[in-house]
């Protein structure tokens, strides 16, 4: 439970009750966004804690292994009625309008609820997430086969499983990395590059998966074809974004567009990759009570894809 932002987590009991319409879901595994370190660091204003975090769930209802689509809508607005939920005009997240998956058990609306494959919860728990939002961003930027993709932040939760994507959709990949995960990404990857200059070695490229933000997205512009895409993904840093050369972006008409999360087909779309193993997911499994241990790695960037709080 996060009681001051910034601060350790603590793990407290806490008495549930589901409401009307809801379920209790059994958690047996539960990845850690970087979304969740955002709601740690205070980052979204009208947040207030105390907070039990988590969106990434999956676990048991009834003795079977489920699903749950993290993200709440309102299933009214015009968005939901053509299957942008995604932009939901009520959305919010479990974890941060309610109670989240950092637990042994969490209420949820049935109808968020949907079954799995199979049991290898953390699989799930790793790339699922990550997974979904790789398929809606390369969507919003067209990516087609055959064409050159730069993926910042490639050795990360979304970062790792969006280039395995692109690589299956027959994109050729170039991954920005730190040099500690130079190995893995190379696994996935056309070209990989390091360091804070990484234009000096990448030109013109297709399309641009941003998902670290305000501290690589002017070296991604500056790698970027003319009436090339870059899509906003992520800013991790937290920081505002400024663009060092407007006029170069203005000059090769550069397209900056902003992808969020995902829509509930995308996330099933994800969950069937990784069971017909399409998708490799890595990730870290670290105990509930472990849960400030798993944050201090991924704010340090010490794991290769997702941390999973494993109750």
């Amino acid at each position: 439970m996060i009681e001051e932002f910034g601060r350790d987590l603590r793990m407290e009991d806490v008495e549930m009750e589901p409401g009307p319409g809801e379920v209790p879901v059994e958690v047996r595994a539960s990845g850690i966004c970087g979304r969740d370190l955002v709601v740690w660091r205070g980052g979204f204003r009208n947040l207030r804690p105390p907070l039990i975090p988590g969106h990434e769930v999956f676990g048991e209802l009834d003795g079977r292994p489920v699903g749950v689509f993290g993200a709440i809508t309102c299933g009214t607005c015009r968005y939901c009625r053509s299957g942008k939920e995604n932009l939901c005009e009520s959305l919010t997240f479990l974890g941060e309008g309610r109670p989240g998956g950092y637990a042994e058990v969490v209420d949820v609306p049935l109808g968020n609820v949907f079954d799995l494959p199979d049991s290898d919860y953390p699989r799930y728990a790793a790339a699922a997430c990550p997974l979904a939002t790789a398929i809606h961003s390369s969507r919003i930027a067209g990516i087609r086969e055959g064409e050159r993709v730069l993926v910042t932040g490639a050795g990360g939760g979304v970062g790792i499983h969006a280039i395995q994507y692109l690589r299956a959709i027959g994109a050729k990949v170039i991954s920005a990395t730190s040099e500690g995960k130079v190995d893995v990404v190379s696994r996935y990857s056309d070209q990989v590059v390091t360091g804070r200059e990484f234009s000096r070695d990448v030109r013109e490229v297709d399309a641009v998966l941003e998902i670290v933000g305000s501290d690589t997205v002017n070296e991604s512009l500056r790698s970027l074809r003319r009436e090339g895409r870059l899509v906003l993904v992520g800013n991790v840093g937290g920081r505002s974004i400024e663009l060092v050369r407007p006029a170069m972006s203005i000059m090769r008409e550069h397209a900056i567009l902003g992808s969020a999360a995902f829509t509930k087909s995308e996330y099933l779309e994800a969950v069937r990759m990784i069971h017909e193993g399409m998708i490799e997911p890595h990730y870290r499994t670290y105990p509930l009570e472990g849960v400030n241990d798993a944050y201090r790695d991924v704010a340090g960037g010490r794991i290769v894809g997702r941390a999973v709080l494993v109750p």
